[in-house]
Formats: structure tokens, C-alpha cells, sequence
């Protein structure tokens, strides 16, 4: 059984059963950071440098984004660049643990 299989499916389960989705993203490239805003009001704070597409383009490129119809992702027209709630979902529950392994 391929446990990274079943992770990724449970945030998928969670994305659609809680209906949980993108409304808004702030980018600010001067400051390497991006804003994605959940309908739930989360807020997940992401590093524009993190993203290898992300982190070479102009700020005219990274500021001409769109969010799918769902919610669910986030596509840069520019530079052909596509980055989904589900990942940013799995690096924040990434962050979190790994946050609380370094504390223990």
C-alpha cells in the first residue's frame, strides 16, 4: 500500500466534502511572498521563491493570475505556471509537523 497515495487522497477528501476553496491571492513580489486567501479565511503565507517558475518571473507575470472556476487552483498565464490548493495544503501540513517535531 502506498501510504503518500492515501495522504494525498484524505486532503482531497477534506478539499471537497468541507468545500473549502481559493477566493483570493495577494502577491507581493518585493517582499517573496504570496497570500492564499481560503474561503474559511485561512491564510496560507507561501514564499514566491519557493515555486522555480515563480521565483524567475517579472512582477507584470506574477501579478497576471487566475483562480480556476473551483477554487482549487491557481494558473499564471505568463508562464504557464499551475499551483493547486491541494499542495499548498500538503506543504502547510508539512510545516506544521515538521514545527512540531522540531519543538519535541
Amino acid at each position: 500500500m502506498n501510504t503518500l497515495v492515501n495522504k494525498f487522497d484524505a486532503i482531497e477528501k477534506l478539499i471537497y466534502e468541507e468545500g473549502i476553496h481559493i477566493e483570493a491571492v495577494d502577491m507581493h513580489p518585493e517582499l517573496d511572498v504570496m497570500l492564499v486567501i481560503l474561503n474559511t479565511k485561512a491564510v496560507l503565507h507561501r514564499r514566491i521563491s519557493a515555486y522555480k517558475l515563480l521565483a524567475t518571473a517579472d512582477k507584470a507575470a506574477l501579478l497576471t493570475y487566475e483562480i480556476n472556476t473551483n477554487g482549487t487552483g491557481i494558473h499564471w498565464p505568463l508562464i504557464d505556471e499551475d499551483l493547486s490548493l491541494k499542495g499548498f495544503l500538503r506543504d502547510e501540513l508539512l510545516s506544521v509537523v515538521k514545527k512540531d517535531t522540531l519543538a519535541a
